[in-house]
């Protein structure tokens, strides 16, 4: 509105309103961040748009004919006014040359396309016609070449096929026959029995231990004069090495005249040689010769524990395939006993146990709860006097690990050889463990050259402490001929320990 009509306006005294501010409400800052425009452009987005300047594709258009079928099948020079389509009613050319419909007439109204659907009569011939059906003359019936092969066959070329047969059915039925009566030779023996009622054992009970064990334990018979002996035996190789005691075969060993009988549980007894034999251990092995004996299964001896359960099977007084059941009682035992017949005397560490052991068990086995060898049985503490007591829960076995590796040195050598000190020694006082007191030195020994000196009581060797004489002779046979070991001894009560290196025995 111009100035001077708004001067007129007041001058007149009328009032007029006046346009309302432009309201602008505040804007949400999370819409100004979707829908406003982006940092830096003030203007339309036009001013954003960029021509496009892609090739567009281009529509592919088809190749014209070839000629030849454009010969063929276009319109000719001429042909501008002819049309392909019929010509209609109102056409002025001729129809009297047109043939009539098929659906002309009432024969076949079914061949009228713009017939209704209508019920007519059944496509069969009426009865009252006459029956004109001519029969077929039938041809000859086939034979069973002819169905069979579908063409005539000779007699002799039917024959010989069923010959044929004939012979491929008995040469298929000679090998069955073959298989079946070769089963002994594939899988051995075939003995069927009738199954009787039996009593069902779990697996590891006493019975199936023993069921597995025995037949792998022998009866040694020794005889020799007027003299003889029964002990036990364990086969320790297929090719029939036997694993004993030497006091049961020692009467043998010292005379050529004497008679050694292996007889295993079956009854089958086969005469035995012994290969060699070490008195120090108590452990002798001897040969039999027999096709696939039963082998024991090897166990280890170190990883028993006092409480296992083991088993003792051997012939205690002549008494074969006994079986007595107890625990480890305890371990790395020293025993001692007297030689035979002046044999050394025989030391080792013994698994004690208090399963049932007697005379005549002595080079049995004793296995654990696997039925693995873990000792063999050698000695007996009694109340009784000597080779007529009897068991008081107080056995001895041979570790199976040191059994083993000094029967293939006799296997290997036909002998033994131990690590000495070259001392001789005894107990400090009896039932005690206060050590082993030195005797005597063998003059230029071990000891002798460490400096051992009779009246030194031994304490400890290597890592085994010494508390009797017995405890001194295992604790040397553990080290190897050759070997330096500490030795620690008590002299005039102060305590000295010295460098031995261990000599042969």
């Amino acid at each position: 509105m111009s100035e001077r009509a708004t001067s007129k306006q007041e001058e007149s005294g009328e009032q007029r309103l006046r346009p309302r501010p432009i309201a602008r409400p505040p804007v949400d800052p999370a819409m100004a961040a979707t829908f406003g425009r982006p940092r830096g452009v003030d203007g339309s987005f036009d001013l954003l748009h960029s021509p496009d300047t892609e090739p567009r594709p281009q529509p592919v258009r088809a190749a014209p004919p070839p000629p030849s079928l454009a010969e063929a099948f276009g319109r000719q020079p001429g042909d501008e006014g002819v049309v392909l389509q019929r010509p209609t009613e109102e056409s002025t050319e001729s129809t009297t040359d047109v043939e009539d419909p098929l659906w002309t007439g009432d024969d076949d109204p079914w061949r009228d396309p713009g017939s209704p659907a209508v019920l007519g009569q059944p496509a069969l011939r009426g009865t009252d016609q006459t029956d004109t059906t001519v029969e077929r003359p039938t041809g000859p019936l086939l034979s069973l070449p002819e169905l069979l092969f579908g063409r005539r066959v000779k007699p002799t070329a039917l024959a010989l096929l069923g010959v044929i047969a004939l012979l491929v059915g008995a040469a298929g039925g000679a090998v069955g026959w073959g298989i079946a009566t070769a089963g002994d030779t594939l899988t051995g023996e075939l003995n069927i029995a009738e199954a009787e009622a039996a009593k069902e054992r779990p697996p590891g009970s006493v019975a199936a231990i023993a069921q597995k064990v025995s037949p792998a334990v022998v009866s040694i018979e020794v005889e020799a004069g007027q003299t003889g002996g029964v002990g036990s035996g364990v086969v320790i190789d297929a090719a029939g090495y036997i694993l004993t005691n030497h006091h049961v075969v020692s009467h043998a060993a010292r005379s050529d005249e004497a008679k050694l009988t292996v007889v295993f549980t079956d009854g089958t007894r086969v005469e035995g040689a012994i290969v060699g034999s070490d008195p120090k251990t108590d452990l002798a092995v001897v040969k039999v010769n027999v096709e696939n004996p039963v082998v024991i299964e090897i166990g280890d001896s170190d990883a028993l524990a006092p409480g296992d359960r083991v088993m003792a099977i051997g012939s205690p007084f002549g008494l074969e395939n006994t079986v007595t059941e107890g625990i480890v009682s305890a371990l790395n035992r020293p025993v001692t006993a007297p030689g035979e017949n002046g044999d050394p005397p025989v030391t080792y560490d013994a698994i004690q146990t208090d399963a049932a052991i007697n005379p005549g068990n002595s080079g049995g086995a004793l296995v654990d709860s696997t039925g693995a060898l873990v000792g063999i049985n050698s000695m007996i503490r009694t109340a009784g006097s000597a080779g007529e007591g009897g068991s008081i829960g107080l056995g001895f076995a041979i570790p199976v690990n040191q059994a083993i590796e000094i029967s293939e040195a006799l296997v290997r050598d036909g002998s033994v050889k131990h690590a000495s000190l070259g001392v001789n020694a005894a107990s400090v006082s009896a039932n005690t463990s206060q050590g082993a007191q030195i005797r005597n030195v063998e003059p230029g020994g071990p000891a002798a050259k460490a400096g051992i000196a009779e009246g030194d009581v031994v304490v400890k060797l290597g890592d085994r402490r010494v508390r009797n004489a017995a405890e001194l002779t295992v604790a040397v046979r553990q080290h190897k001929i050759g070997e330096s070991v500490p030795v620690r001894v008590v002299r005039d009560g102060r305590q000295l320990t010295v460098e031995v290196t261990l000599g042969s025995d």
